[in-house]
C-alpha cells in the first residue's frame, strides 16, 4: 500500500525516485510544457501523481529515439492540470499510434533498402547502374530519394 493518499502530490525527489528521471530533466520537460507542477508556499515543486504516466511515456519515447516535439504533439490534448480521463489517453494514443506506424514503415523501408541502393543518385556503388540507371534519381534532387516520406 502506498504511504501517500492517491491525490497527494509528489515531491521532486519522489518523482525522480519513482521515474528514474533526473530532476534537471523534469525541469526541462516542464519548461517544454510536457509536464506540470505546482509550488508550495516554500516554492518547492509538487507533481500530481498522473505526471508519473507522462514522464514514463516520455522516457520510453526517448529510448526509442522519438523526438520530444513528437511527444508534445501526442500530449497536446491531454490535460496537464487535472487527471486525464481514459478518453483523453485514448485520443492521444490513437494519434500517436498513427505517427508510430509511419515511423515504423520508414524504418522497414530503410531496412529493405540497406542491402541495395538507397536511391541517393550517387552512382558510387556498382549496383547503382542496375538500381538507378543513368542516375535517374539524381534529377529528383539531393538526398535519399527512395526513402523520403
Amino acid at each position: 500500500m502506498s504511504p501517500h493518499a492517491p491525490d497527494e502530490p509528489l515531491t521532486i525527489g519522489e518523482m525522480t525516485r519513482r521515474t528514474g528521471v533526473a530532476a534537471s530533466a523534469l525541469h526541462f520537460y516542464e519548461s517544454l510544457g510536457l509536464i506540470a507542477s505546482t509550488r508550495t508556499p516554500g516554492n518547492q515543486r509538487r507533481y500530481a501523481r498522473h505526471m508519473l504516466r507522462r514522464v514514463s511515456l516520455i522516457t520510453v519515447a526517448k529510448r526509442l529515439g522519438i523526438p520530444l516535439s513528437d511527444v508534445q504533439t501526442a500530449f497536446a490534448d491531454v490535460p496537464l492540470t487535472e487527471t486525464p480521463s481514459h478518453a483523453d489517453w485514448q485520443r492521444a494514443s490513437r494519434r500517436w499510434k498513427r505517427e508510430l506506424e509511419k515511423r515504423r514503415e520508414g524504418i522497414e523501408r530503410l531496412e529493405r533498402e540497406l542491402t541495395g541502393c538507397i536511391g541517393c543518385g550517387c552512382l558510387s556503388m556498382k549496383a547503382c547502374g542496375l538500381l538507378n540507371p543513368d542516375d535517374a534519381l539524381g534529377t529528383h534532387g539531393a538526398g535519399p530519394q527512395r526513402l523520403q516520406d
